[in-house]
């Protein structure tokens, strides 16, 4: 059979591909409702490049593209679209729809100017345009004006709706002043149907409107009054609504009661409901309930996988102080469905606990690896954990990143750059970032109020509460857009003002101050707040005035584990053990809160300080059983000074050779040296120096006690090795220094200065004192002095002491019988505290002398410490 011949033509070539078809309309909208915001602004600019010959740029083009620039935060994408807008005079047809859709894109891109410009320019407006102006005034917190839109709107015949009405309320709630615009919100909602039926926009705003408002009982019967399982979708968004409201207003055992109630009434929980809820477990510090709702998260595929849940968990597991579970809830999440909520909850939950390096590392993290671009909340979160450690240099360096990211005006951002800052003690800079915050909310005060006592500059603080008070949020002018601020406010301090003031109080042993602070808490119903009555608790006790710190404490309505070790603490330092202990069974009876490490620092402290060596050593070595405390390097270091003092210098020693070698031993070492000091044991005292200089080699303290040992045993050429150690590294030993409060001023003395201004005055009174100590037996305990020189030199020097001086200055100013309070920055030294008793007796006066590491009373000629330091 004959072979087929082959073709003598070719094939046809394969069709050729279509052409890709240039974007339309259509395109752009649909890019915009997938939150692909990117990618419908290039859509937007392909479209525009080919508008001369295909589909062309037009009021169903752009209004999208405004609302993905807007969803970037891109101001110049919104200004280019505008411009496009202009030239094809698109801002002047049948619709406003483009117009409205700007408006929103520059409020939501933070140029309010442009937007109201925008508004004021518009030929036509329609209801949409008003609620677009009414938000964005909202959300500038500019409340009066938003209202006055309103009044405009109604003029003009506009129909108003449920967003309207959203709006309206929002502005409403934050118009404490007249709570006669919300109620008669509310009456408007009710006569024109806006809370019938099965939306429930207007009245989940309602209920919010009376919760910001502080009416959370008229919260409460508004959702009492209505069916809340009827409406599919809306029963539980209403039930979210007020589970949130309680919580954000600290009734969160209310809250807990209301999602009990909603389960047994049929209505399932989402995912907002336990992000909702969670942080009610943080706040009411219940682990096991929030436990439970980790446990039923667990058996929903749907809730598990849920970002905004999981963050929500991180945060409370964190709050909780078990940042490991956080992480491993983290962990948890599929790479791909981590939303940037859960990294930021993730980021601050170790820079809260913390662990700062932990924190930078997750940081650079999220967007190195998944993409995930940092927002304001990430940058306020990750600052603190910048200034903290010490492996990250370069930290004046993350404002130029925040600069270059466009953070640098949202002020939760600058209010961390402030703290930032004044961290690294540069105040100039903290200030300058303050001035340019615009408006200035309490939050800013307090936080550059913090700087100023973190870095000492107490005075400063307190002139900054008063010019606060004096400050308005906004002028009364009218504006170049046409609209009237609102009245000059003054900003009120909170509760986060006074516990912030009250440490500084407590730094400067200045009770006057402190009083004056617990005053205004009391006129303002914060006295009951448990952090401002905790603060004031410390305050007191630090000051000297322990009857009024145990007043404030019985008041307290509720106590937490914080206001508990403060008291536990107080009474150890002012040396009264048996109170201190009785104090921590009391707390263990009560339930009211779980002792934790710090209470038991507490205790064993008070232990120590009081001698009573066989109950500390049984709270060490029973906490971890009775209590789950597990015996950190701290706790360690307590028991070795509660032996070390005792003179049992062979069981601190073998205490801290039971831990593990490291830096972790550092607070052990020093409690031992000081234990060595005390018992003038040298050759224990060499170890413990040797490996404190180890371990800190700029450590001034361990040097000094070295050379106490070796001058109290008489060895002045191994102290003369010390010093001259000391000076070949660098190592200064910091200078004692002494302050008395009086009629509100700090009056400051150093040893030997003449720079105050009665120092005359003060030095021949000391004179004067000497002389009768002197006459009466009194004898200079020249051990402290440092230098081999001439016991009448050593005597010299210990004379002008700065406790002593304060202590004289005290005497000339106060009238007969006052009580002396005297702080010192240091350890007192044996003769000061000698001397201190024989003026007491001298001159009829109690005297108060807080020194760094506890209190002591002389009356009497006595010490409360019963010369046990």
């Amino acid at each position: 059979m004959a072979a087929t011949p082959l073709p003598i033509t070719s094939p046809p070539p394969p069709p050729t591909p279509p052409l890709p078809q240039p974007p339309t309309a259509a395109t752009i909208r649909s890019l915009t409702a997938a939150g692909n915001h990117a990618a419908a602004l290039h859509a937007l600019s392909s479209l525009s490049a080919a508008s001369s010959s295909h589909a062309p740029l037009d009021h169903f083009a752009l209004p999208p593209a405004a609302k993905s620039a807007a969803a970037l935060r891109s101001l110049i994408a919104v200004r280019s679209i505008h411009g496009a807008a202009l030239r094809r005079d698109l801002l002047h047809g049948f619709t406003p729809a483009v117009a409205n859709a700007l408006l929103t894109a520059y409020a939501r891109c933070g140029d309010l100017t442009a937007a109201l410009a925008l508004f004021n320019a518009m030929p036509s407006r329609d209801a949409v345009t008003f609620n677009s102006l009414i938000a964005a005034l909202c959300l500038f917190r500019r409340w009066l004006p938003a209202l006055d839109a309103l009044r405009d709107m109604l003029l003009e015949g506009h129909p108003l709706s449920s967003f309207t009405l959203v709006s309206v309320l929002l502005a409403c709630s934050h118009l404490a002043e007249d709570l006669r615009l919300g109620r008669e919100a509310h009456a408007f909602a009710l006569k024109n149907g806006f809370l019938d039926g099965d939306e429930r926009f207007a009245f989940n705003a309602l209920l919010s409107m009376y919760a910001r408002l502080g009416l959370v009982d008229d919260a409460q019967m508004l959702f009492g009054s209505v069916d809340t399982t009827d409406s599919p979708g809306g029963g539980v968004v209403t039930w979210n609504t007020m589970v949130s409201l309680l919580v954000q207003s600290g009734r969160c055992g209310e809250a807990i009661e209301v999602i009990y109630d909603m389960v047994a009434r049929g209505v399932r929980p989402d995912g907002i409901t336990f992000a909702s809820a969670l942080p009610a477990c943080s706040q009411l510090e219940m682990l096991s309930l929030g436990r439970e709702m980790h446990a039923y998260v667990l058996k929903d595929s749907d809730l598990a996988a849920n970002s905004f849940v999981a963050s929500a968990l991180v945060d409370m597991y964190a709050s909780h102080e078990r940042v490991g579970v956080a992480r491993r809830v983290f962990d948890m999440v599929p790479g791909g469905h981590r939303q940037l909520g859960l990294w930021n909850a993730m980021v601050c939950g170790y820079a809260q606990a913390g662990m700062d390096e932990e924190a930078l590392e997750l940081f650079a993290r999220m967007e190195a690896e998944a993409g995930v671009v940092p927002s304001e909340t990430t940058i306020a979160g990750v600052l603190p954990a910048c200034a903290r450690s010490e492996t990250f240099a370069g930290k004046e360096a993350v404002h130029g990143y925040v600069l270059k990211r466009g953070m640098a005006d949202n002020p939760f951002v600058q209010n961390a750059l402030m703290d930032l800052y004044a961290r690294l003690g540069d105040m100039e800079a903290a200030r300058w970032i303050f001035a340019a915050i615009e408006p200035r909310d309490v939050v800013s005060w307090n936080t550059l109020i913090t700087g100023c006592v973190v870095q000492g500059h107490i005075h400063d603080a307190f002139q900054l509460v008063r010019e606060m008070q004096q400050q308005g949020r906004f002028t009364d002018a009218t504006t170049e857009d046409g609209i009237a601020g609102t009245d000059e406010e003054p900003v009120v301090p909170n509760n986060v003002t006074l516990m912030t003031l009250l440490p500084g109080c407590a730094m400067l042993a200045a009770p006057a101050k402190g009083k004056e602070i617990h005053g205004y808490a009391m006129r303002h119903a914060l006295d009951s707040d448990i952090a401002v009555g905790s603060a004031l608790v410390d305050m007191y006790a630090k000051c000297g005035c322990l009857a009024l710190s145990r007043a404030v404490f019985d008041r307290l309505p509720k106590r937490n584990v914080i206001t508990w070790n403060v008291l536990i603490m107080a009474y150890g330092m002012h040396g009264l053990g048996d109170e201190a202990i009785a104090l921590f069974d009391r707390m263990v009876m009560s339930n009211e809160a779980k002792p934790n490490e710090v209470t038991f620092i507490a205790a064993l402290a008070a232990c120590s300080h009081s001698g009573m060596v066989d109950r500390g050593m049984e709270l060490f070595h029973s906490m971890k059983r009775n209590h789950g405390v597990q015996p950190t390097p701290d706790l360690h270091a307590c028991a070795v000074d509660i032996l070390g003092r005792a003179g049992r210098l062979d069981e601190a020693y073998s205490i801290i050779t039971s831990m593990e070698p490291g830096e972790q031993q550092v607070s052990a070492w020093s409690s031992f040296l000081g234990a060595c000091r005390l018992h003038r044991n040298v050759p224990l005292g060499e170890i413990a120096a040797e490996r404190l200089f180890q371990l800190e080699p700029d450590e001034a303290s361990h040097y000094v006690l070295l050379c106490n040992i070796y001058s109290a045993a008489g060895l002045w050429e191994k102290s003369s090795e010390v010093r001259n150690r000391m000076r070949q590294r660098g190592v200064s030993k910091e200078p004692g220094c002494s302050w008395i409060e009086l009629d509100g001023v700090i009056h400051r003395f150093m040893a030997g200065e003449s720079a105050h201004p009665e120092s005359t005055l003060v030095h021949a009174h000391m004179d004067a004192l000497w002389e009768r100590m002197r006459n009466q037996g009194y004898t200079p305990d020249t051990s402290s002095v440092l230098h081999d020189i001439e016991e009448s030199e050593k005597a010299a020097i210990l004379r002008y002491h700065s406790e002593k001086l304060a202590i004289a200055f005290g005497l000339l100013r106060t009238p007969p019988g006052a009580t002396i309070r005297v702080a010192k920055n240091l350890r007192v030294c044996n003769d000061c505290h000698e001397a201190a008793k024989f003026i007491s007796r001298m001159v009829g006066r109690e005297i108060v002398l807080r020194d760094v590491r506890r209190f002591h009373h002389f009356v009497d000629g006595a010490c409360s410490c019963g010369d046990y330091w």
